[in-house]
């Protein structure tokens, strides 16, 4: 007895089936989501998120905590953070600034020191919360315990951190008792002249 040839095979319409469904995949498969919450969880663990803070933080002048202490924003050594706690570093930053040039808070506070430091006048101011900027290489005209404002003299340039022939004033920062890079709480510097390293104070 012969099949009739209205009713369909089973196995054509099962390959004819299997068939359409590889031609649906091949043409979706690739514009269906992949898992955008993964893939974004991995972008941020792998970005360099540190320094784009620090970027952000640079490039906003209108609120930036501090001034300038001497007018100038040349920068002629930067921060150096220390490998370790009792590792070399530098902590702060060199402003070139001509020997005279006068010095001042870079936010209000309160001098908490102002004297000699090796034979060089320092100026430390603390602004409260943990935070104390420190002027080296500045004769003081300030006292212990006098309360400045942000832009008041508190000093003038001398020689001392750096050599006579490019004086410059260092400034530190502290939060908290350790050294940071005061640059971030500055508004952003010109461009920076760097001292060749061999004419970097010691």
């Amino acid at each position: 007895m012969r099949r009739s040839p209205l009713i369909p095979r089973p196995r054509r319409r099962v390959g004819l089936i299997v068939l359409l469904l590889a031609l649906v995949v091949a043409l979706v498969g690739p514009l269906l989501p992949v898992r955008p919450a993964a893939v974004g969880a991995e972008t941020v663990q792998e970005a360099p998120v540190w320094v784009g803070r620090a970027v952000e933080v640079a490039d906003e002048a209108p609120s930036s905590p501090w001034v300038w202490p001497t007018g100038t924003r040349e920068v002629v050594r930067p921060w150096e953070a220390p490998a370790s706690d009792y590792a070399a570093g530098h902590g702060g930053i060199d402003l070139a600034a001509p020997l005279g040039t006068p010095a001042v808070a870079v936010a209000d506070g309160t001098v908490s020191f102002a004297g000699q430091v090796a034979g060089r006048g320092v100026v430390t101011i603390d602004h409260g919360d943990g935070l104390l900027s420190t002027l080296d290489s500045v004769e003081p005209s300030v006292r212990t315990g006098d309360t400045v404002e942000q832009g008041a003299a508190v000093g003038v340039v001398t020689v001392g951190h750096c050599p006579a022939v490019a004086a410059c004033v260092h400034l530190g920062a502290r939060v908290d008792g350790r050294y940071v890079d005061p640059l971030p709480f500055l508004p952003p510097a010109a461009w920076p002249v760097l001292l060749p390293e061999s004419a970097w104070p010691g």
